[in-house]
């Protein structure tokens, strides 16, 4: 039988999803669960158990040869521990050892979630063929990945591109991280609709008090809900405009649920990008949505299997 496959682990704040790959970035077998980020970590545990049973049930397990983890961040990829930001009951968590336990030995590789949209945008999507690119996931956190020189750039931790912990607001509010007026505390779907709320916008007949709400009253025109969104552009904007001066990347992508707004988020975010990215080796930046989808995570996270087997697909 050939050895043709990966897993993949896609663990994040809303659910946690598990997929067999083939070089070809195919999902073969597909599944996920609800992360229970705030019950315990036992009952985390034991989803993500359950996810990996699934896979491990399936006929094709016996073609795997590695497996890749994504996970929300931070992350350390020398230790094989999570801790992410929005799932408290995980702290050094060790994620690696666990799955490594129950795969029988199977070589494991983990990086951060932001690295693995990364990785299937450069592989699959927006960012294909691109030498230098920022590629961001904007839902319940904010993460990020960077390609530099053509190649993946995960950093030694498997962090490097976290954009939604970077500062923009030197006196903003306490972020879960520990900082200050992080983009996470400005642009995730959370503080969007948080915000919209506390603002005196509130949902209209089939709508809820989600960032997915507040998109649907800015579409009609609601000032809250577009004044919501103009401000999450405007802390992504200062973000992206930094990363592009520090690193002169090419073209920065945003996939995730607020990204699903569409032109609600990226006519502003590009009114932004010219009043941030204002010197002349960044203005040429293009601005692109993901395009691998909902199952970004799953992709990129095959791609660091894939990447641990020497076989280069991002």
């Amino acid at each position: 039988m050939p050895q043709d496959l990966v897993a993949a682990l896609d663990i994040g704040g809303t659910k946690i999803a598990g997929a067999l790959v083939d070089a070809g970035g195919s999902l073969l077998v597909r599944t996920q669960r609800p992360t229970p980020a705030r019950e315990s970590a036992e009952r985390m545990s034991a989803t993500a158990d359950d996810v990996l049973g699934e896979l491990t049930s399936a006929p094709e397990w016996q073609r795997v040869r590695a497996l890749g983890i994504g996970s929300a961040g931070p992350v350390d990829a020398k230790a094989g521990t999570v801790s992410p930001v929005n799932i408290p009951v995980w702290r050094d968590h060790p994620l690696v050892a666990g799955v490594r336990e129950r795969t029988g030995g199977l070589p494991v590789s983990l990086v951060g979630d932001g690295v693995a949209i990364a990785a299937a945008e450069h592989w699959q999507g927006a960012a294909r063929g691109r030498a230098g690119a920022l590629c961001m996931v904007v839902s319940t956190g904010v993460g990020g990945g960077l390609v530099l020189d053509g190649a993946l750039h995960p950093g030694p931790t498997g962090n490097a591109g976290h954009i939604g912990h970077i500062s923009v607001d030197m006196d903003g509010e306490l972020c879960p991280c520990g900082s200050r007026g992080c983009v996470e505390t400005l642009a995730s779907g959370t503080n969007i609709a948080r915000h919209a709320l506390d603002s005196g916008w509130r949902p209209g007949p089939g709508q809820d008090a989600t960032a997915a709400g507040v998109a649907a009253a800015a579409r009609a025109g609601d000032p809250l809900a577009r004044a919501a969104y103009a401000r999450a552009a405007r802390a992504l904007a200062a973000a992206i405009a930094a990363t592009a001066t520090l690193v002169e990347i090419e073209i920065a992508v945003i996939g995730g649920g607020v990204a699903r707004a569409g032109e609600v988020l990226f006519e502003p975010l590009r009114e932004e990008l010219k009043r941030y990215a204002t010197l002349s080796f960044v203005q040429g930046l293009d601005l692109a949505p993901a395009t691998t989808g909902t199952d970004a995570g799953l992709v990129g996270a095959a791609a660091a299997g894939w990447k641990l087997l020497d076989v280069q697909v991002a």
